[in-house]
This record gives structure tokens, sequence and C-alpha cells, in this order.
């Protein structure tokens, strides 16, 4: 029998792990399992991956920077839970309801203002799909472009600062996580303008699509937009916090908080909102915690899983051999990252964005940083982030199966996915055109990070 080495040998066993996947095998113990009898078929023994198994616990959850994760996942429970969603939409929509389609964008916003405090996709479709739904379909708004627009809006949580999955990245790429955030901000604000612009083509083609709502009153305008206090201060501290230069004396940006110490403030000041504002119950915060205890517990698990599948790889070679291979076969760097976010956007199809990432990250990096794009390896690993997360939430909208698409029409049971599918194409366009323009112009991504940094 042939003995496999290097990187057929990865390569077989990635096919062999994407088969467990697909059959239904939980994406952490895949690519662990993967992992673990791949380096017991390298080293001819399992005295090494079990040795390994005794240790790699600790020192990949010992990471202070994973500490984000779960403070950002209770921030996210919490609002939640306090009927932020609820607030931004109502103002978004006193300000954008008057207009043809508004209440389309009003949506956009919200989620984008929403995800910004809960930091992930498939919350922010769960919640605004019952804040936002019943309110468009009250006023006439099609179903095609209510499940559209929602399953669209909500992948602006990965992008829009906090975002778990760019934590993520940042500390498996070795990346400063407040660099990923500067650079992802712009992305976020061009993603909610595209939407935006795309609703307004989608109502001039189909006028019957939408209503417009009788404009509100500046007074009462004023008064709903104060009531989304809460976000703004929240999100201004946390974000601004980290960004921010509070020292114009001292050379540099000086910052207020430290990511985890930020991610530890929006945590507790939302819930203290909640408790002050009396939505938050002792019911409310036992769930809260059980909730951010089951998420942080599968992400650790996955990243678990990660690291047992990089070990492997790394006995391999794999990844250098691949990326020795994509340098000696003379492939211009623009088609091969070009590749790679097309496997990412038929992942996005199948899989969690989350997955995705600690799956492919290992792979795709070290070929992206052998690649010559004009820039330098820090700020080509920065890029290539928010590319892959971007293409990656593109997958989770793209029919047939992207899973904000099963979300939104679980929320709307009566409304059949064919029509959900229809709603969504142009927004996927919209997206295709973004990741075009963000390829073609790398500095539109990082101009605030060389800004302040």
């Amino acid at each position: 029998m042939m003995e496999l080495s290097g990187l057929p040998l990865a390569l077989t066993a990635f096919g062999f792990m994407l088969l467990g996947i697909f059959l239904r095998v939980p994406i952490a113990l895949a690519m662990a399992l993967t992992g673990f009898f791949g380096s017991w078929y390298v080293l001819g023994t399992a005295n090494a991956p079990m040795a390994q198994l005794k240790t790699l616990s600790y020192e990949t959850f010992s990471n202070q920077g994973l500490s984000i994760v779960p403070l950002f996942l209770l921030m996210g429970q919490f609002a939640t839970r306090t009927g932020m969603s609820a607030a931004l939409f109502r103002a978004a929509s006193d300000f954008l309801g008057h207009r043809k389609g508004g209440i389309a964008m009003a949506s956009v916003g919200a989620c984008a203002g929403f995800g910004a405090i809960c930091g992930s996709s498939l919350p922010t479709a769960s919640t605004m799909g019952q804040v936002a739904l019943p309110e468009m379909r009250r006023r006439g708004y099609s179903d095609a472009l209510n499940t559209g627009v929602l399953a669209a809006g909500c992948t602006l949580g990965i992008l829009i600062p906090p975002s778990i999955i760019l934590v993520i990245y940042a500390i498996m790429a070795e990346q400063n996580i407040v660099k990923m955030f500067m650079a992802a901000l712009i992305p976020g604000i061009l993603a909610a303008l595209g939407y935006m612009i795309t609703v307004a083509i989608y109502v001039r083609i189909k006028p019957d699509s939408a209503s417009v709502a009788e404009r509100v009153p500046y007074r009462e305008r004023l008064r709903t937009l104060g009531a989304t206090w809460p976000v703004i201060v929240i999100f201004g501290l946390t974000m601004g916090g980290i960004v921010g230069d509070w020292n114009w004396a001292r050379p540099g940006p000086q910052a207020l908080f430290t990511p985890n110490e930020a991610a530890a403030f929006g945590a507790v000041a939302t819930g203290v909102y909640g408790i002050v504002m009396g939505r938050l119950d002792w019911a409310g915060l036992l769930g809260a915690f059980l909730e951010t205890a089951k998420a942080t517990a599968m992400i650790f698990l996955i990243l678990l899983g990660a690291e047992v599948l990089k070990g492997f790889l790394a006995l391999t070679r794999a990844p250098d051999m691949l990326a020795d291979w994509v340098l000696s076969a003379g492939y211009s760097p623009i088609m091969v990252l070009s590749i790679m976010l097309i496997c990412y956007l038929i992942f996005g199809c199948v899989m969690d964005s989350l997955s995705m990432i600690l799956l492919t990250i290992p792979i795709f990096l070290p070929v992206i940083e052998v690649l010559d794009f004009g820039m330098s390896a820090e700020e080509t690993a920065i890029w290539f982030g928010i590319l892959a997360l971007i293409v990656v939430e593109v997958g989770l909208i793209t029919p047939p199966v992207g899973m904000n698409l099963f979300i939104i029409n679980g929320v709307a049971r009566d409304i059949p996915i064919s029509h959900t599918y229809r709603g969504v194409a142009p927004f996927v366009m919209s997206d295709l055109v973004r990741v075009v323009i963000l390829v073609a112009f790398p500095p539109i991504t990082l101009w605030l990070v060389q800004v302040m940094f």
C-alpha cells in the first residue's frame, strides 16, 4: 500500500474531515479526530498526540486575548434581552419610514447597530427577525424583500466591531485586535450603505414591494432617537475606548481601554442598564449567563479542535509546501486570492462562519503571506482577514443553503423559502460588488489603520 506524506496526506485527511462534517459530525470533533489520527499516522505512534492532549487545552485557553470572547458574548446576550434592538429599529424607522422602502432601510441600520453590540450574525438574525419582520409585513412590504433584507442586514454583525470572529481571526493570525477592528469599520459602513442602495433600487424596479409610511414629526424622531442612548453610549465608550486617542500629549494613540477591559466594560454596562431599567430580572441574568457559557464552550471546543488539526498540518508541512508550490507555479496573487474567496463562498453555504475561519486560516494564510500584493506582511494579513470574513458572511446568505436564510425563514414559517431566495439575490450581488472593490483597492480597508498607527 502506498504511503502518503506531505501535501497529499494533508489533502486526503482534509477530504475525510469534510466528509465527516457533511455527515453531521460536529466540526470540532471532525477537526480534532483528523488532527489526532493524522499525527498518529505521521509519527507512527499515538504517544505524541496523546501527550499533546495533556497540555494543549491549557496552552490554548490560557491565552489572555480569548477572555474577550465570553465577555462580548455576554454583552450580546444582555443587549438581546434588554430590548436594544427594538429601540434601534424604531429610531431608524422614524427617520427613514417616509421614504420608499424606508422601513427596509431602517432594518439595515438597526441590524448594523445591533450587530455592533451583539458581535455575531446568527443571534442578530434571530433577534431582528422578531423585531423588524412583523412591522414590515404590517406595512405591506413583500415577503421577498422582508426576508431578503433581514438575512443580508444581519451579516453586518461580523464586520462592525466588536466582532467575535474578528477577535478569533486576530488571535489565530497573530494580529493586533485593535487594528483588525479599525480595518473592519469602513468595509462595514460600506456594506450597510450598499444594502440601503440595493433596497432603493429594488423598490423602484418593483414598486409594489414596499409602501411609504407617514412622515414622523421631528419631535417624535428625537424622542425615539433619545431612547437609543444606551446603545450609543455603550458602543461609543467600548469602541472609542479601544481605538480613540485619549491623551494627545503623548505620541501615538493612547487608548482608554485594552480590548479585554473594553469587553468587560461593555458587558457590565449593558447588564447594569438592563437591571436599572427593569428589563433584566434574575431569570434573564441566569439565562444570559447560561447561553454565554454554551456559546463560549462551543467556540472554545472548535478552537481546541483547530489547534489539534494545526499540529497535524505542521507535521506534514502542508501549508509551507502549498505556499512553495503556488510560488513555483507562477500564479498571480489575485488569481490565488480569488480561488480562496470562492472556496469561502462555497463553504459558507454549508458551514458556520467561525468553523470556516478556524478550518482554513492555518492553510490559506501561509500562502497569502508569501504572495506579493505590494503591502507589508501585517497589512496583507489584515486585508485578507477582512476579505475572508466578508465572503464567509456572503456564503451565509447565498442560496440554496445559506444558514441566515433558514434562521429568518424559521422566524417567518409561513413565508416560502423560495421567496427568501429571490429577495436576498440583489443583496448577494451588492456584496460581490463590494468584495471586488475592496480587492481592487486595499487602501479602503487599511486607511484607518495607517492613520491611527
